[in-house]
C-alpha cells in the first residue's frame, strides 16, 4: 500500500488501516477552483536581500512592499499572460491573481482540469470522511513547466494535524483562576501571565510596551468563536482593547467544529493576543486541505497587514517526501520568502512527538524513525520548540518531581512512573534534522548543529520498507528557540466549542508558537517590523538574550550547552532580546 493511502486511513480512524476506498471518477461537469503557484524570479538574489534586511548595513529593516516584491521577484507579465492564455484555451477561467504575482486562482470543470493536468479526479472515502483527489500523478503542461511551481486544490483530503497535547491526569480537577494577578503560578494551570513571569516580559509591560500599533496574525485550519478568547483575557484580569479581532476566511474558511480543531485556533488567539494585549489580531482560517494550507501563507503575505504570524498545524516532512510531492515544500518556501522580504516574522510549532515526528500519525504499526515536522523545518520559518518549566511538578497525591532548571521537554522523565512506556512515547518537543532542507547559512558553523543519523528507514512491523532517509545529510536543524510546552507544566484553556469551558493540563508547541508570535508583537511596537528572526537569533547565541537549556531530552537529543535539536538555542529573556535586537542595527 502506498504510504499516502495508509497515512490517510490512520489520520481518519486508527481502525481504517485498509486505506481509502476509491468511489470512482468525479463527475466531469462538477466545477472546482484551484490555486496555481508560479515560480519566483531570482531566488538567490531574494535570499541575499532578505539577509541584508536583518543584518547591520544600509538595508537593515528596509523591507519591500507587495508591489515592490512583485516587480522584483514575482512572475513576469509574460509568464502570467502565457499561463492565463493556456488556461483559457482549455476553458478554465482565471478568478484572481495575487498582488505578489505568485498565485493564480482558476475555476473550471473536473473534465477541463483532468485534461489540462493529465490526471483523473476521483472520489474517495475514509470512513465517514469523503474527499476528491487525483487518481494518478498531476503533470504540468510542458510549455508551462518553467513557470508553474506547484498546483493545489485538486485534492480536498484532510492534510495536517493540530500540534497541541494534553496531560494525562487532569480529569475532574478543579481550576484555579488568577487572583490579583494575571498569573496562577500553578503548573498545568499557567496563563499568559505566567509566561510573562517566566520569560521576563513584565519589564516591557511596565514600560508601556504591550503591542499597541502592531498587528499579530494567526494562520489556522479551523474556525473559532472570538468570544472564547475575549472571555479568557477578561477572566484572568488582562486589559485588552475591544473589537481587536478580525477574521479572514481563506478559500471559504475553516470548519468551526471541535473535530476540525477549533480548540487549536482558540488557544492560538488566546496565547498570542494575551502576550500582546495592545495589539490588533487578524485570524486567517482556511479548510484543512493542501490548497487551504498553502493559500493561508500566500494570502497573508500578499495582504501584508500583519507584522508577525504563527501556525500550529503540521505533519512530518517524511509524508511529503515519501509521496513525492516536495513541490509543496517549494511553494511554501516561496510564500515564506515573500513574508521575510516584507519584514513579516513567522513562527511554527515544531511538533509534539519529540525526535520521532511520525509516532502519533502512524502509531504502533510502524517502527520509530527520526523525523521533523513541516512547516517548521522550512529555513524561512522560526521553529518553536518545547521545554519543561523549572519548579515542582506534582504527578500524584504522593509524588512530586522537582526540576531545578528548565529542561528539554520529553516525557522520558516519566518512565519510572508508568507501567508501559508506549503510553508516553514519544511525547516531547519536536526537534531534529530535516531530510529535505539543507543547513541554512545562519546555522552553518554553529556548535551543536547535527546531521541526519544513519539507519533511518520507515518500516512497518512486517518489515515493509516505505522510505529510506539519507544518512549524514547536512540538513536544517529544528527548533530554533523554545518556551515551556510540557502539558504537565502547561496551561489553562477556555473553550466552549465542546461545552467544556475552563480546562487545564494543555500544552504542546502549539502554545509556544503563538506565545513567541505575541512577544514579537511587543518588539514590533518598538522597532517597527523586526523581520526574519533566525539570523538575528543565531548571532545572539551565548548572550543574556537567550537561556541555555542544558537538561532533559526529547527521546533522542539531550539538552546541552549551546545549540541542540531539543530546545534549539534555548528559551528567551524577552527584555534582553528586545534590547539586543535594538543594538544590532548599530
Amino acid at each position: 500500500m502506498r504510504l499516502a493511502s495508509l497515512l490517510a486511513a490512520l489520520l481518519v480512524s486508527s481502525a481504517a488501516v485498509a486505506g481509502p476506498k476509491d468511489l470512482g471518477p468525479k463527475a466531469a461537469a462538477d466545477t472546482i477552483t484551484i490555486s496555481i503557484y508560479l515560480n519566483l524570479q531570482h531566488p538567490d538574489e531574494l535570499a541575499r536581500f532578505i539577509d541584508s534586511t536583518v543584518s547591520p548595513g544600509p538595508n537593515y529593516h528596509r523591507f519591500l512592499t507587495v508591489d515592490q516584491f512583485a516587480d522584483r521577484f514575482g512572475a513576469t507579465d509574460r509568464q502570467i499572460n502565457k499561463t492565463i492564455k493556456a488556461l483559457n484555451k482549455a476553458g478554465i477561467a482565471v478568478s484572481d491573481i495575487y498582488p505578489s504575482h505568485l498565485v493564480i486562482r482558476a475555476t473550471g470543470t473536473v473534465d477541463q482540469f483532468n485534461t489540462f493536468f493529465g490526471t483523473s479526479l476521483h472520489n474517495f472515502a475514509n470512513g465517514a470522511h469523503k474527499y476528491q483527489a487525483p487518481a494518478k500523478s498531476v503533470v504540468i503542461p510542458v510549455d508551462l513547466a518553467d513557470t508553474i511551481a506547484s498546483v493545489s486544490g485538486l485534492s480536498t483530503q484532510r492534510q495536517r494535524q493540530a500540534r497541541h497535547s494534553h496531560a494525562r491526569t487532569t480529569a475532574n480537577k478543579a481550576i484555579t483562576l488568577p487572583q490579583n494577578s494575571t498569573s496562577t503560578g500553578i503548573p498545568g494551570e499557567f496563563t499568559v501571565g505566567d509566561v510573562a513571569d517566566q520569560y521576563q516580559v513584565n519589564p516591557l509591560y511596565k514600560l508601556g510596551i504591550d503591542g499597541r500599533g502592531a498587528t499579530v496574525g494567526i494562520a489556522t485550519l479551523a474556525g473559532f468563536d472570538p468570544k472564547d478568547a475575549e472571555h479568557y483575557w477578561k477572566a484572568i484580569g488582562l486589559k485588552t482593547k475591544g473589537g481587536r479581532i478580525k477574521q479572514v476566511h481563506v478559500d471559504g474558511g475553516g470548519d468551526v467544529s471541535p473535530d476540525a480543531g477549533s480548540d487549536e485556533t482558540t488557544l492560538d488567539v488566546e496565547q498570542a493576543g494575551g502576550m500582546a494585549p495592545g495589539a490588533d489580531l487578524i485570524v486567517y482560517d482556511a479548510p484543512n486541505t493542501d490548497a487551504g494550507f498553502l493559500d493561508l501563507f500566500y494570502k497573508i503575505a500578499s495582504d501584508n497587514k500583519v507584522d508577525s504570524f504563527s501556525i500550529s498545524w503540521g505533519d512530518s516532512e517524511i509524508f511529503t517526501i515519501a509521496n513525492d510531492v516536495t513541490d509543496e515544500f517549494v511553494a511554501l518556501d516561496q510564500a515564506l520568502m515573500e513574508a521575510a522580504a516584507q519584514g513579516i516574522s513567522v513562527f511554527a510549532s515544531s511538533g509534539d512527538d519529540g525526535a520521532y515526528d511520525t509516532t502519533s500519525a502512524l502509531g504502533p504499526d510502524f517502527q520509530k524513525v527520526l523525523s521533523v515536522d513541516s512547516p517548521s523545518s522550512d529555513p524561512y520559518m522560526t521553529a518553536a520548540g518545547g521545554t519543561t518549566a523549572a519548579g515542582d511538578l506534582p504527578l500524584t497525591d504522593t509524588i512530586t518531581l522537582h526540576f531545578d532548571k528548565e529542561r528539554v521537554w520529553g516525557w522520558s522523565y516519566l518512565i519510572p512512573y508508568v507501567a508501559d512506556v508506549s503510553e508516553i512515547f514519544s511525547a516531547g518537543g519536536g526537534g531534529g534534522v530535516s531530510s529535505f532542507w539543507p543547513t541554512p547559512s545562519y546555522q552553518q558553523g554553529v556548535a551543536g548543529i547535527k546531521k541526519t543519523e544513519k539507519g533511518q528507514s520507515l518500516l512497518d512491523t512486517d518489515g515493509n520498507d516505505y522510505l529510506d532517509l539519507p544518512a549524514k545529510f547536512a540538513g536544517r536543524n529544528v527548533p530554533d528557540i523554545s518556551l515551556n510546552g510540557d502539558p504537565d507544566t502547561g496551561f489553562l484553556l477556555y473553550y466552549t466549542g465542546d461545552g467544556s469551558g475552563w480546562t487545564g493540563g494543555w500544552g504542546g508547541t502549539s502554545f509556544v508558537a503563538p506565545q513567541l508570535n505575541g512577544i514579537t508583537g511587543l518588539m514590533n511596537q518598538v522597532e517597527g517590523r523586526v523581520g526574519f528572526l533566525n539570523p538575528q537569533l543565531y548571532r545572539l547565541q551565548g548572550t543574556n538574550a537567550l537561556n541555555d537549556v542544558k537538561a532533559g531530552d526529547n527521546w533522542f537529543y539531550n539538552g546541552q550547552k549551546g545549540y541542540e535539536p531539543g530546545a534549539g538555542l534555548g528559551s528567551i529573556n524577552a527584555t534582553n532580546l528586545l534590547t539586543a535586537l535594538l543594538l544590532q542595527c548599530f
